[in-house]
């Protein structure tokens, strides 16, 4: 019996054993397991860690975030440029220089590229069967073009001539030049209007001249010249290549491919020092099928001008009608003329609008302007004001064809200078290639001596204004003659 109570204990001991190596076995089997998954879950971090880039600390992780190449660090140096017509004389201070020094200058120190858009070549006398002593800088321009062509890349966009003489067109292509034509009235009904250069991918001129030895001599323009600012050259030569473009396909591609799109607009505008002083730039472009990704148009660029203006806002050009002006049937456009209307009424700004009045002037502009200077009345705070510029004329100068006019095309706020290549009818915003320069230096004014782009050009805008070529339209005017002097 004892031997059966031995036996017994023995196998409880054996038991309690058995159990225990059995629990030892179960914890170092989860032991293990739980080893293996955690390696396994560091490995799959660390893997992911190298695959996939780190997010910096924001909010919203989940938007992406779009960076804008927005500031340059360029030299950039601006100038205002102007011609002054034969017999036009100003008793003011304010000057700029000549357009037609400052194109020889931009030609002579070319080194490696000149690109231009044009609306039409007449730089000699041979083109307006004239014999002007006058023509001489205009043909000076085209011979050293011609020498230019020679030893580098001359590109020249061109609105298809119709009625125009091609002579220039032909010497250039001659000397090397390489030239597109863009056939506008195909492609959207219009024409190519704008005026600019782009030399050596650095240098720019922008404005209201054409190429066109009256307009050096017997026109008056404005335009501006940019120095050493390669950004601002990269951008304009994107509207330039988009002329070129057109010029080989004759077709708009819808949508632009994206080496024509532009980080810069009146959204974005570039980031840089324009002669030492802080500025906002930007290029607006018309009409709206040549406006690739991020590119404003040129009617939304004038509407935002005129939209942010706080004191003033200074319009002169040569042509202003509300009105689709080459379209048939007529039809009533009141888009620029409906916001300055609102700026005077609800913001109280003060408008003034310099119109030109030459032998081409349209009558129908008049009844126009004559309802815009009505929106007067000081009591109420109501203030618009519209000028007509005569450029006076000797009866040998009446004899010059389409001369002796003010070509202006600007606009000047209390924050921005516009300066731009199209006359403000409907037709040069919905179908006519055009485009502008846009400077806001409004943050730079009180920290600089110089004088910025804004302020130079409400000089020049007063100075016109208050000359004795200036003649106030009121509403007892009877019709053109009255105002144009030259007609």
């Amino acid at each position: 019996m004892s031997s059966d109570v031995a036996y017994e204990k023995m196998s409880d001991v054996e038991s309690v054993r058995g159990e225990g190596l059995a629990k030892s076995q179960t914890y170092f089997r989860c032991l293990l397991l739980f080893t293996s998954l955690t390696t396994v879950l560091l490995a799959l971090l660390f893997i992911q860690a190298l695959l996939v880039p780190s997010l910096p600390p924001s909010t919203e992780t989940t938007r992406p975030r779009l960076v804008l190449p927005r500031s340059c660090s360029d030299p950039c140096r601006i100038s205002l440029v102007e011609s002054i017509p034969e017999g036009l004389e100003f008793n003011s201070s304010v000057t700029h220089p000549s357009i037609y020094d400052t194109w020889l200058r931009l030609i002579q120190g070319a080194q490696s590229s000149l690109d231009i858009a044009s609306f039409y070549w007449t730089m000699t006398n041979n083109d307006t069967r004239t014999k002007e002593p006058s023509a001489k800088p205009g043909e000076d321009i085209l011979e050293e073009l011609g020498k230019l062509s020679g030893t580098l890349p001359v590109r020249i966009a061109v609105n298809t001539p119709t009625s125009q003489p091609k002579g220039n067109l032909e010497f250039l292509i001659s000397s090397g030049a390489q030239v597109r034509t863009v056939n506008m009235k195909e492609l959207t009904t219009g024409v190519l209007h704008t005026k600019f250069w782009v030399v050596d991918k650095k240098h720019i001129y922008i404005g209201s001249a054409n190429m066109d030895w009256r307009s050096l001599t017997q026109v008056k323009e404005l335009g501006a010249v940019v120095y050493d600012c390669g950004c601002l050259a990269e951008d304009l030569g994107k509207i330039f290549e988009a002329y070129w473009y057109l010029g080989e396909t004759e077709s708009i591609p819808s949508p632009w491919p994206s080496d024509y799109n532009t980080a810069y607009n009146k959204d974005t505008p570039m980031e840089l020092q324009l002669s030492g002083t802080d500025s906002l730039v930007y290029f607006s472009s018309s009409p709206p099928s040549f406006c690739p990704e991020g590119r404003t148009q040129d009617l939304v660029s004038i509407l935002s001008v005129i939209g942010d203006a706080q004191q003033f806002v200074y319009i002169a050009v040569m042509n202003y009608l509300p009105t689709m002006e080459f379209s048939h049937p007529k039809r009533y456009w009141a888009d620029i003329d409906t916001q300055l209307r609102r700026a005077a009424y609800e913001r109280k700004v003060r408008v003034r609008l310099l119109i030109s009045c030459w032998g081409s002037t349209s009558p129908i502009m008049f009844p126009f302007l004559r309802s815009l200077a009505s929106v007067q009345d000081p009591n109420k705070s109501l203030d618009i004001q519209v000028k007509i510029f005569n450029v006076p004329a000797t009866p040998k100068q009446k004899q010059i064809p389409y001369a002796r006019v003010n070509h202006n095309k600007y606009m000047v706020t209390d924050k921005v200078a516009y300066i731009g290549t199209s006359n403000w009818s409907g037709d040069y915003f919905v179908n006519t290639a055009g485009s502008a320069l846009v400077v806001n230096q409004t943050q730079a004014q009180s920290q600089s001596e110089e004088q910025s782009v804004q302020q130079q050009l409400q000089a020049v805008f007063e100075r016109d204004w208050e000359s004795p070529y200036s003649t106030l339209l009121s509403h007892g005017t009877a019709d053109r003659t009255d105002l144009c002097h030259s007609a």
